[in-house]
């Protein structure tokens, strides 16, 4: 699946927009890179970038951003009200989908170094990819400001961890870094009364509020041993928290940066401050993300919601971010488009290319049908793949909503859920076998006219021809996965249905089979001859264990069809 990693690099310029605009023209020039957001402030003369892609592509991005900004920012001139160190003043790399932190750590790692050698700015790395956790702190590392750190990196606990262990007079240094998504949220109260919405995200924040005596009139602050505020604290951890009220909006919110979704996440702030809310007699009437999030968020939250209705969670992605849209009340303040607020969506109707499974049925035949060599015999064996997980999984929900199997509903939500995972990746396939074949057509279209374009054309071909060979391989291997859910369906699932599981299990065969096609033709190309026979190794088993786990399931349903 696709690996998308967010940037954010903050620029001491926010006032001359030209800057600004060079500065995001040499992140966008990369490909693969989809710019999110700009946003400069003018007194703090600052502004921050918002930027994801691939991790290869956001390290080239984001270097080229720190290139044009040190070309262009003079720090020896620069002035404004929030602190900073230099032209590129800070520039952590954030994890959205399918990248690890060990990935996100490399991506800072690589940067850092590059901007160390190339540029000469000293850099420091911060957060989860601090190298020295006494310096993993960004205020800690930026104290001083431009001005004190002529003489701070003179001192031997503020060497560099790249770069010169001298000030850059006209650039300044750069932290780069490894961080958690932040979301910035806000739930909306049927209050006007800023003080009620304090009491609710005192409740809610991690930091809680300071404990009173409830015996003395004005609320004296409990001490303890040491003389210190002893502090309640709240319902959830990483999160921050304070009561405001909005004049244009005429309500008061609770304001919330949220710093671990994993830990805290969305649906958990929402339903934290629902209940400490009705606790005071209030009532949220709603919420709002401030800026953009990962798909996760909504997800997750929609399964919650789901699993709090007694109903399966194995509904597709856009159907569980329109129940968590709906549940959280995202729309209450302004219409939330989930392609304009959601990263990954974001991204995608960004995409130049044309996606095959955006299509309608009749439009995909048709693409299909036509003299054009792809979509081709993969892409198609892809698409059986995920119809027959699909009814798998349809006959997991229909057995999760059925009538008096209420002791069941986890057990088939869960086989849902994997099968709405399965078809995901399926649909992935479909499109990038097709990608695959295109690579191949452009390898074979290089210039050929001198000794070293041949062998990089020959070398373009073979590693294009390994992917091309991989891809419906990975088609089998995901297929293959998809058995277990039928076998358990045709056994345990509602009986009604076990037509459809029969009907999966053929499009499985069918896919299994029409992608081994694929991986042998596209050996045929390669001449690394132990990879071949591997390759093929691997096809001759998933074909043979595919083929007994055929007639097992078959044995089932035609058992029960009467």
């Amino acid at each position: 699946m696709q690996k998308i990693i967010e940037c954010v690099p903050n620029f001491s310029e926010g006032r001359d927009l030209e800057i600004i605009r060079q500065i995001t023209a040499a992140i966008e020039s990369v490909d693969g890179i989809a710019l999110l957001n700009v946003d400069p402030g003018a007194s703090t003369n600052r502004t921050v970038v918002t930027f994801a892609g691939n991790p290869e592509a956001a390290v080239e991005a984001a270097f080229r951003g720190i290139q044009k900004a040190a070309e262009l920012i003079d720090m020896r001139k620069q002035k404004g009200a929030h602190p900073r160190m230099g032209a590129t003043d800070v520039c952590p790399f954030i994890p959205v989908s399918n990248v690890s932190w060990e990935e996100a750590i490399a991506c800072a790692i690589q940067l850092g170094k590059r901007v160390g050698e190339e540029l000469k700015i000293p850099v420091y790395l911060y957060e989860k990819a601090a190298r020295d956790q006494s310096r993993s702190n960004l205020s800690i590392i930026r104290s001083g400001e431009y001005e004190g750190f002529f003489q701070k990196i003179k001192e031997p606990a503020w060497k560099p961890d790249f770069g010169p262990s001298v000030f850059n007079e006209k650039s300044g240094a750069t932290v780069i870094g490894a961080r958690e998504f932040l979301v910035a949220y806000n739930v909306n109260l049927n209050t006007k009364a800023v003080r009620r919405a304090t009491s609710v995200a005192f409740d809610v924040r991690e930091n809680g509020r300071i404990k009173t005596e409830d015996r003395t009139p004005n609320g004296k602050p409990v001490l303890d041993a040491n003389g210190q505020s002893v502090r309640v604290p709240g319902m959830l951890r990483h999160v921050k928290a304070i009561g405001w009220y909005v004049e244009e909006y005429g309500m008061a919110q609770v304001s919330m940066n949220l710093t671990n979704l994993d830990e805290s996440p969305l649906h958990a702030a929402f339903d934290a401050c629902n209940e400490a809310a009705s606790k005071r007699g209030l009532r949220v009437t709603g919420s709002e993300v401030v800026g953009m999030l990962p798909k996760k968020c909504l997800v997750e939250a929609g399964k919650y919601f789901l699993r709090k209705q007694k109903w399966s969670e194995g509904a597709s992605e856009e159907e569980l971010i329109d129940i968590a849209v709906r549940s959280m009340g995202l729309n209450e303040l302004k219409p939330f488009d989930p392609k304009e607020k959601i990263i990954e969506l974001k991204m995608e109707s960004g995409a130049s290319k044309k996606s095959l499974v955006k299509m309608d049925l009749r439009q995909f035949c048709d693409e299909t049908l036509s003299d054009s060599p792809a979509p081709g015999g993969g892409s198609v064996a892809a698409l059986m793949g995920a119809l027959g997980v699909s009814l798998g999984g349809m006959v997991a929900n229909l057995s999760a909503g059925k009538r008096g199997w209420d002791d069941k509903l986890q057990y088939f939500s869960d086989w849902a859920v994997k099968a709405q995972q399965l078809k995901d990746e399926m649909l992935f396939l479909v499109d990038e076998d097709t990608a695959a074949f295109n690579k191949v057509m452009e390898a074979f279209a290089l210039p050929k006219d001198s000794a070293e374009e041949k062998a990089a054309r020959t070398a373009a071909i073979q590693l294009a021809n390994k992917y091309a060979a991989e891809i419906p391989l990975r088609v089998m291997e995901t297929a293959s996965k998809s058995y277990q859910l039928l076998a358990e369906m045709a056994e345990k699932g509602n009986p009604a249905s076990i037509s459809d599981v029969g009907v999966g299990l053929l499009a499985l065969r069918a896919c299994i089979d029409g992608a081994a096609l694929n991986v042998r033709i596209n050996l045929a190309g390669l001449k690394d001859e132990n990879l071949k026979t591997s390759l093929q190794e691997k096809v001759r088993t998933i074909t043979a264990e595919s083929e007994s786990e055929f007639k097992k399931i078959s044995q089932i349903v035609e058992s029960k069809m009467g």
